[in-house]
């Protein structure tokens, strides 16, 4: 069958096409993309002026802030000026590219997460080898593999949606390009299509969830015979850990595990893992953590004015 295309726009349908909780959701969102840039500039700008950039999970963590910030940023620009707008369109071509886009940054930030975990575990489950297992050259491989796991998976994603014939409907009902949407709106078979995206998305969230939740667990079965002191240090990292794996992947897993299809539900779910994970993994990373509390005061009480 030829591939017939005569969509050059889609009409995003948001969140709401109520007045009122529009200019209710604009002021929300705006004030959480403010945050989001405030919080984990601080975070960026905290861990590079301080020595703690020479640790691997500050390092990690470094690259995590920077990808929350481009993740959300493919987003929520286009959501809070929307919500102004009684008309909500989007070209065909910004769509394919807020989807790739969105999915690379997505992926990136699973890969990096599952990175985090390793490192948590190699320093708690293997301390007297932690310098030598993550050294400087593997954190840079590994944040490369990130990058690369990242692009392959958005890579799929968007070929998986560009050779889809689209010839009649153009509403989006989300706020933003995603693959499941678009699905509904092709004027073909997509169930082929919809398989491919639970193995691509899907299946890569879950196994990396496992993956989390496996290495977190064997740390804290390894923190049962250490000192007091020491345990409770761990078990304040690990739980913040958990907590921005938990808020990131549970939406993810709600959303795309399950067969392509689409729920009302489905647009506030991903507000989850686009703008409100963002917002909060500074505060869950700062508050719980006395050395970026020191790197906090140490850059930022020294030079109040950077």
């Amino acid at each position: 069958m030829e591939n017939i295309n005569n969509v050059t726009e889609f009409i995003l349908l948001g969140l709401s096409q109520n007045k009122k909780m529009k200019h209710f959701c604009f002021l929300l969102f705006l004030f959480c993309y403010i945050a989001i840039w405030m919080g984990n500039l601080l975070i960026i700008i905290s861990i590079i002026c301080s020595q703690l950039i020479d640790q691997p999970m500050y390092f990690f963590l470094n690259y995590l802030a920077l990808s929350d910030l481009c993740y959300t940023s493919t987003v929520t620009p286009k959501l809070v000026t929307d919500l102004l707008e009684d008309r909500n369109t989007i070209s065909y071509t910004n769509c394919m590219a807020q989807l790739f886009t969105m999915h690379f940054f997505g992926g990136i930030e699973v890969f990096l997460l599952t990175a985090m975990a390793y490192d948590r575990y190699v320093a708690i489950c293997k301390p007297l080898h932690y310098t030598i297992i993550m050294h400087r050259r593997k954190c840079n491989a590994i944040m490369f593999a990130c990058c690369a796991g990242g692009f392959l998976h958005s890579f799929v994603q968007c070929i998986l949606t560009i050779t889809l014939p689209f010839c009649g409907p153009n509403e989006i009902d989300h706020y933003c390009c995603d693959v499941y949407p678009l699905l509904k709106l092709a004027c073909t078979d997509t169930y082929i299509t919809g398989i491919l995206v639970i193995a691509n998305t899907g299946m890569i969230g879950l196994v990396a969830f496992v993956v989390l939740m496996l290495s977190y667990f064997l740390i804290l079965y390894t923190i049962r015979a250490y000192p007091p002191k020491s345990r409770s240090k761990a078990l304040s990292t690990c739980s913040s850990h958990i907590t921005v794996v938990v808020i990131f992947f549970v939406p993810i897993l709600f959303i795309y595990i399950r067969p392509a299809t689409t729920l009302p539900e489905d647009k506030v779910f991903a507000l989850f893992y686009t703008i409100i994970a963002p917002m909060f993994n500074p505060l869950i990373y700062t508050l719980r953590n006395m050395e970026m509390k020191n790197a906090l005061r140490k850059v930022w009480c020294q030079h109040p004015f950077l």
